[in-house]
């Protein structure tokens, strides 16, 4: 187990250096905006920059600024589990902002935004796979969602919107046009290493039904319905666990079948929709 959450560490680590690099050697540079709250401290560092006079407050020290409050918003609302692994990312993110230098190794807009965003992309991408997130946009739309029983990709929407509209206030309207093609880049490299789809159905084919259940309920609120099933060349009777979950919630549900059933047959797959009640409770 210490090994296991040592790797999982290990990679929040790697995802947040990837994320600083895109940063400091392409988007910071080029004045093209990341998502989320990392974006929100790109546009405060740049107001404070450019209107008051005040660089001495970086990027980095702005964006765990702005994490304070949502970690601890986080811990009660959310997953504590989670909001420790996301403030890990945050927190090795701010450290290697301010390790690393400045450095802009083009002066095409463009290259700027793609590179910066696809290697931001596999940064978040593989903190997604590990069980944590960037912090702060992710963790406020997931409070949000669960007050108002709204999708979370429509608060992710909302703020990444305002990101882009003050790009293009704050510089040119043209750095609007590539922070919108930074974050599309971003968004299709997390395509490719993790489910970016809000919700998803698993369903797990196993012979210890009861362990597997309590596990899982012991982990996520989340109701599970358990139907019967027949190896057909085993002949044997299993049963199969079908859920709902949302993709922030998929790196537990794995680590709990690997650590209750590792045999467990699991398929998992995109959900375009629900029509019922998806929450069990608070």
């Amino acid at each position: 187990m210490f090994i296991f959450e040592a790797k999982r560490i290990f990679i929040v680590i790697i995802g947040a250096l990837l994320n600083a690099l895109a940063l400091n050697f392409f988007l910071i540079g080029a004045d093209v905006y990341a998502s989320g709250f990392t974006g929100m401290a790109q546009l405060l560092s740049t107001v404070f920059s450019d209107y008051f006079g005040i660089d001495f407050i970086s990027t980095g020290i702005l964006l765990l600024l702005l994490n304070i409050p949502v970690a601890i918003l986080g811990w009660f609302k959310v997953g504590r589990y989670f909001t420790i692994y996301s403030f890990i990312s945050v927190a090795c993110t701010t450290l290697f902002l301010e390790i690393i230098p400045v450095i802009s190794f083009s002066s095409d807009i463009m290259l700027n935004a793609v590179f910066g965003g696809v290697i931001g992309g596999i940064g978040i991408g593989i903190s997604l796979k590990w069980g944590a997130s960037t912090g702060g946009s992710d963790i406020v739309a997931m409070v949000l969602s669960r007050m108002k029983d709204r999708p979370i990709g429509s608060y992710l929407m909302i703020i990444n919107g305002f990101i882009i509209v003050l790009a293009g206030y704050l510089n040119e309207p043209e750095n609007a046009l590539y922070t919108l093609l930074a974050l599309y880049v971003t968004t299709r490299v997390i395509d490719t290493l993790h489910t970016r789809h809000e919700k998803v159905t698993a369903m797990i084919v196993t012979k210890k039904t009861d362990e597997l259940q309590q596990a899982i309920h012991d982990t996520m609120v989340r109701g599970i319905t358990i139907l019967p099933a027949r190896g057909a060349y085993s002949k044997e009777e299993k049963s199969m666990l079908v859920l709902v979950i949302t993709r922030y919630e998929l790196y537990d549900l794995e680590r709990i079948i690997h650590e209750v059933d590792p045999h467990a047959f699991t398929n998992v797959v995109q959900t375009t929709g629900i029509f019922g009640f998806f929450r069990k409770g608070e």
